[in-house]
């Protein structure tokens, strides 16, 4: 036998071997492990989508009349909703004005307001979405004196409102009206020829909702005797329909009214009904514009003068009317007139005198203005080659405004305050990147909400006189730790001069960055009127996508050209009748000038992005074949004239009117130019650019004889998510481009 060779010696020489070769062995795994452990986290698609990213924010706050405190929903430890009392100064919880746990009705709340007094919560159940913006769900109240819950009504309902004296909550259900009366808990139903895709009281149609962002459209006047609201003749609108598939033998139709472009759209009037009479006026516009959209309505603190905003179809011509209840008659107040168009905002706030403040960009920028009750200007309150961005309100005591601007940099936001005549002027806001305020009620308090690329959001409390930190409330430093064990590359901003313009942009490239190689380049832009892409804000999904491109070698970036906001009037509304040219211009000559640097592989420049975006990466494929050799159209518009008249409209004028403006920048116009890779996605329910855009292009590809990769989402609309979805289409759109780009 072997061992007969060895001496007791030689076996334990062997066995002290072997067991320092373990010891070696087990030492050498250690260190593999801890360098295993010691180096960063490659970026995951799954993580994109699972939540492992996501910021915390402060979730349905609302600022108590007391200018002390506020609440938040949240949850108790048993995972029931509550809605907590907050000091504002200390941060500590107060008391607890519901716990869900005690009322099982209110087991999937999800929304709540106060009464003037605070004296009652309406609290919306079981959301069942309808379009972007407008739900239905089941309301009740709670009568934060006893206790007690009631329902509002048996069946899902929308929008329901308190009046300002608590004693009714007006509401809709069915495109009808009817108002709740708290003391004998019963419904008065007001109006009664609401009739589906024919006739809508107080809440806005299809095109109203999309494009000026609104869903109710009643208001109770100040003393609570009337209720004026808008009703929508839809008769005459043509109809779309969407097949749903669902899980069914046979698919189902969903069919509303969507005026596209040049086409028929609801006609609109507006009512007062008296309480106390119990009947409905029409106003009589006679004298303004025969065909006008009345975006906006709202009760001044005079309780006989209903601010009204009309404007022409053509959205250039504004006016702000006075509609009196008492005689049913109108004063004309303020007009406004652009060479292009005017956009509809929630910035104006009125005074005990009857003045009121309005932004406006009759100077190239928006900014704000002080008007008398007669509509006479005062003053221009701000002034500068920069936007007021939101206006947050007014401190009366102290005739100071708040607002936030583009003041420092376009891509910036930060806070101010100002006196009325436009003095004493201060920045609040410290910190570069993001800022945004929420006043407490007395305007004495606010929280600024702050993010940069390099910071998610933090909630801290300021003193509104001079912007003093208060106290943190929130933050998120636990995701920024989390953050480090990835080496992920930054968003570097700066700017690109194309066309006459430096245009702002940032860029994403590999964390192994080497000048000396050459990478492929991928264009996101979303390049809408007055929209904007580059921001100094947190990260969104989209720039963690781009971040994982950036792992498989790409350079991401994105350029807002020409038609974007926040860089003044004319360089919003250069694009006026012509959607398409000068944003796919800037794109294309940004994609020629990146290709002249030594590490851009120019045979390898792409180009995506979502609904307008789409709209602009397909048109510049199909325009430029020599430049892009890849392009993903998500969502796309592919011809304005199947979008709807709001919109389009605004920026393009009818298709009766500009016919070449259409179709000259429609990407259905070059089909023939194809060379490259193109997909095309889409969600069949998309009720706001309908799947027809993608076939309309599909069928002039095919006749074209072209070779193209599309996908379709059944029953998905323009969000295209639910389930697996997003996490699929991502999936799919990173497949494509390692394949193609």
């Amino acid at each position: 036998m072997v061992s007969c060779f060895f001496s007791k010696i030689d076996i334990r020489i062997i066995l002290t071997f072997r067991s320092m070769r373990f010891k070696l062995v087990v030492f050498a795994l250690f260190i593999v492990s801890f360098a295993s452990s010691a180096q960063q986290k490659v970026l995951q698609m799954e993580e994109i989508w699972d939540g492992t990213f996501q910021t915390k924010s402060l979730h349905r706050l609302h600022s108590l009349k007391n200018g002390k405190e506020y609440t938040v929903m949240g949850f108790d430890a048993d995972r029931n909703r509550t809605i907590d009392v907050y000091s504002y100064e200390s941060g500590e919880k107060v008391r607890s004005l519901l716990n869900t746990k005690n009322y099982p009705e209110l087991r999937t709340l999800y929304q709540y307001s106060f009464n003037a007094d605070e004296s009652y919560l309406l609290l919306g159940t079981h959301m069942e979405p309808i379009y972007r913006r407008s739900i239905l769900a089941v309301y009740y109240v709670l009568d934060l004196n006893t206790g007690k819950l009631h329902k509002l009504d048996d069946d899902k309902i929308q929008e329901p409102h308190f009046s300002p004296d608590a004693s009714q909550i007006a509401y809709a259900k069915n495109n009808n009206l009817f108002i709740w009366d708290l003391a004998t808990q019963i419904s008065t139903q007001i109006t009664i020829d609401g009739n589906k895709n024919r006739i809508i009281n107080g809440i806005a149609d299809w095109v109203y909702e999309e494009e000026f962002a609104i869903v109710r459209m009643f208001d109770w006047s100040p003393d609570s005797k009337y209720l004026a609201y808008i009703k929508f003749d839809e008769t005459e609108v043509p109809e779309f329909s969407m097949d749903i598939y669902g899980k069914d033998l046979y698919q189902t139709q969903q069919v509303f009214k969507y005026p596209k472009a040049g086409e028929k759209n609801s006609e609109v009037s507006l009512h007062i009904y008296s309480i106390e009479g119990k009947e409905s006026n029409k106003i009589d516009f006679s004298g303004l514009e025969t065909d006008y959209y009345i975006p906006r309505l709202r009760w001044t603190k005079d309780k006989n003068n209903l601010a009204v905003q009309l404007t022409n179809r053509h959205q250039n011509i504004l006016d702000i009317v006075y509609v009196h209840p008492n005689s049913n008659s109108y004063t004309k107040v303020l007009n406004e007139k652009d060479v292009a168009y005017i956009d509809i905002t929630d910035d104006w706030t009125f005074m005990d005198d009857g003045s009121f403040f309005w932004t406006s960009q009759r100077d190239g920028w928006n900014h704000l203005y002080h008007y008398s009750k007669e509509g006479k200007l005062l003053r221009q309150v701000t002034q500068g080659e920069w936007d007021v961005t939101r206006f947050y309100g007014l401190d009366s005591k102290k005739n100071t405004l708040y607002y936030q601007s583009t003041e420092n940099g376009s891509i910036y936001r930060d806070v101010f305050r100002i006196k009325i005549n436009g003095k004493s002027k201060k920045q609040l806001s410290t910190i570069r990147g993001t800022n945004a305020a929420a006043f407490n009620a007395d305007m004495s308090f606010y929280i600024n909400t702050h993010s940069n690329s390099k910071s998610p959001a933090r909630y801290t409390l300021h003193k509104a006189s001079n912007g003093k930190l208060v106290r943190e409330i929130l933050n998120n430093n636990d995701l920024l730790e989390k953050l480090k064990d990835y080496n992920l590359p930054p968003k570097e901003y700066g700017s690109i001069f194309i066309n006459g313009y430096d245009l702002n942009m940032y860029t994403i490239k590999p964390i192994d960055f080497d000048p000396n190689k050459q990478y492929p380049v991928l264009l996101y832009q979303y390049s809408g009127p007055g929209s904007q892409s580059v921001s100094d804000s947190w990260l969104g999904a989209n720039d963690y996508w781009h971040q994982l491109l950036s792992q498989h070698g790409y350079i991401v970036m994105c350029v807002d050209g020409r038609g974007t906001g926040f860089k003044g009037g004319e360089f919003k509304k250069v694009t006026q009748k012509e959607l398409g040219k000068y944003e796919v211009e800037d794109q294309i000559q940004v994609a020629k000038k990146i290709a002249e640097e030594t590490y851009v592989d120019s045979e390898r420049i792409g180009i995506w992005g979502w609904s307008y975006g789409g709209f602009m990466s397909s048109n510049a494929i199909l325009q430029a074949p020599d430049v892009f050799s890849t392009a993903i159209a998500v969502a796309p518009v592919t011809s304005w004239r199947y979008y709807d008249t709001i919109y389009t409209e605004r920026y393009m004028q009818t298709p009766q009117e500009n016919a070449e403006g259409y179709d000259r920048n429609s990407p259905i116009t070059y089909a023939a130019n194809l060379e490259g890779n193109l997909l095309l996605v889409h969600g069949t329910a998309d009720d706001n650019v309908h799947v027809d855009n993608t076939m309309k292009l599909v069928e002039a590809l095919i006749q074209e004889n072209k070779e193209f990769d599309w996908w379709i989402y059944p029953d998905k609309n323009h969000g295209i998510y639910g389930g697996n979805t997003r996490f699929h289409l991502y999936n799919k759109m990173t497949k494509y481009l390692l394949n193609h780009l």
